[in-house]
């Protein structure tokens, strides 16, 4: 299996010290989500001929979907039922 070190990025990421392995960071960026994004630009004598802008989305769905809010129960006034 891969390992990966992450370099320290702050004292409250519990992921920025120690080793972590491949599985664990993609478990990690799938229940969060990532967004990936870049430019590229392919130009000749600094006349630019094609421009590709990317934007990514990737999570699971799981991490996607919105919360489940539970029904209400609202209670019938007094004399009523």
């Amino acid at each position: 299996m891969a390992v990966t070190t992450l370099a320290p990025s702050s004292a409250d990421d519990p992921l920025a010290a120690r080793p972590v392995s491949l599985v664990d960071l993609l478990d990690r960026v799938l229940a969060t989500g990532v967004v990936i994004s870049g430019d590229i630009t392919i130009a000749i004598a600094d006349v630019d001929l094609v421009r590709v802008s990317l934007r990514a989305l990737v999570a699971s769905v799981g991490a996607l979907a919105a919360p489940e809010v539970p029904d209400r129960v609202v209670p019938l006034p007094p004399g009523s039922g």
